[in-house]
């Protein structure tokens, strides 16, 4: 009998027609209780955020940093870590019940924070994603991103989604062959959800499985179509706004300055994020104790959240972006200052990971990508809304190396043919230019201080 990657067999399967059916109801029941979810978490989310966000600016400042100081608490504290061998010598190793162990118990050197990590590693064997561990980490992303650190939603929606899935199929022996296409469903409605636009969660979803080489055959494509679809369902029936993205309505006036605009603003874009996103997956994977993460990332995250006050607004300073984004659009700055903020919203993000902050990077690099695009909107004549969108796009395929999922995003937005065609052409670019990026830091970074892990 064929095994998974870890040994065990994988739920059997009939006919074709069979598998395919079961991988629709599969991700049609996993969309829903994923969306659901999903939907439910990013309110509450979202309030808290804004409330913190209306405070006075010293509040702005101070309570991020108090929320990663509770997030590491929460997972390095009350989290546990199960010695390597311990289950297979038998032996007892911590107090407690082994049920109650499992719902704050993490495999041995697990990145407790990573939540993006479990979606990639489980990506084509869902039926081994550790969802008891989502409560604690649920707790440690409201700490994070609720409290204002500069880090995203749509992290927490993918796992807390591929979570509500696995959970689905895990309620016994018959429901075990919808536990695969059930949490790949389940994670592609909570993105899409999130984002309002169905493909983005389809895509967002095969595009992170296929980091661990999951298979894009017919099953899990439906699975991920469905849930994609089921998400977007609930976002238009409830007329949700989780996230702002910007629609680009005025287009070049060419293809020329179409082809000008994606140059310049795809190579900034690309470059910024994917200098920040090495340094990100680094900061992830750095070899030092809690306290010592915390004390550095915490200091500089107040420190950057100070200078983005003092350049641009204290709204700007906290949460993922979109209050930089707002200040871009409304204050018209002058480009060296769009420049300084997209530098020190990829700065806040850095730090705000390396403190052992539980979140996510793409809502981030879109707003990056937003306000660093803008920088070259003035001398190349473009609209700021077209220089944003493309930014955001190119934010997103050069950080986060996700460039179907950026493709997706833009032809999902609309707008005038031409500006989604620069926004296509800028997300290519991007690639090329976040690619270079890549490799230029990881030809001169210091290993003495970083573990070399293949990032997720």
């Amino acid at each position: 009998m064929p095994t998974t990657r870890d040994g065990s067999s994988p739920p059997p399967v009939g006919s074709r027609s069979e598998s395919v059916a079961i991988a629709a109801l599969g991700g049609l029941a996993g969309g829903l209780v994923g969306a659901v979810f999903v939907v439910g978490v990013t309110l509450a989310l979202k309030a808290t955020l804004d409330f913190v966000s209306g405070q006075a600016t010293w509040l702005i400042i101070v309570v991020p940093v108090l929320g990663l100081a509770l997030a590491v608490l929460v997972l390095q504290g009350y989290g546990r870590s199960e010695p390597a061998g311990a289950l297979a010598a038998g032996a007892p190793t911590q107090r407690g019940s082994p049920r109650a162990r499992a719902w704050r118990t993490f495999p041995p050197g697990a990145i407790r924070a990573d939540i993006t990590g479990d979606v990639v590693d489980t990506a084509g064997e869902e039926e081994r994603f550790p969802w008891r561990l989502a409560p604690i980490r649920t707790v440690a992303i409201f700490s994070t991103v609720g409290l204002g650190a500069a880090m995203g939603t749509e992290a927490p929606a993918a796992y807390l989604g591929v979570a509500a899935g696995a959970w689905l199929g895990d309620r016994g022996r018959r429901w075990r062959r919808l536990l695969r296409p059930a949490a790949l469903g389940a994670g592609a409605a909570g993105v899409a959800a999130l984002m309002g636009i169905a493909l983005v969660g389809t895509a967002y979803m095969l595009e992170l499985g296929r980091r661990h080489r999951a298979p894009l055959h017919a099953e899990r494509v439906i699975a991920a179509l469905i849930g994609g679809l089921v998400g977007w369902g609930i976002n238009v029936a409830f007329d949700l706004d989780l996230i702002r993205l910007i629609v680009p309505k005025e287009p070049p006036v060419d293809f020329l300055q179409a082809a000008r605009a994606a140059l310049f603003i795809g190579t900034i874009s690309g470059v910024i994020t994917a200098f920040a996103g090495a340094l990100i997956y680094r900061a992830k994977n750095w070899q030092a104790s809690p306290v010592v993460r915390l004390a550095l990332g915490g200091l500089a995250t107040a420190v950057t959240a100070v200078a983005i006050v003092v350049i641009a607004t204290p709204s700007a300073a906290v949460g993922p972006g979109g209050g930089a984004i707002l200040w871009a659009e409304n204050t018209a700055p002058l480009p060296a200052a769009l420049l300084a903020v997209a530098l020190l919203r990829a700065s806040a993000t850095i730090a705000a990971v390396a403190a052992g902050g539980c979140g996510g990077v793409f809502v981030p690099f879109l707003a990056i990508g937003d306000v660093a695009g803008r920088v070259f909107a003035p001398a190349l004549g473009v609209g700021n809304d077209l220089a944003g969108a493309a930014g955001a796009a190119g934010g997103l395929a050069g950080g986060y190396r996700l460039p179907f999922t950026a493709i997706a995003m833009s032809l999902g937005l609309g707008g005038p043919r031409l500006a989604t065609l620069a926004c296509v052409a800028t997300v290519a670019i991007a690639s090329l230019t976040g690619a270079a990026a890549r490799m230029m830091v990881d030809r001169f970074r210091l290993p003495c201080f970083w573990k070399r892990n293949q990032p997720h």
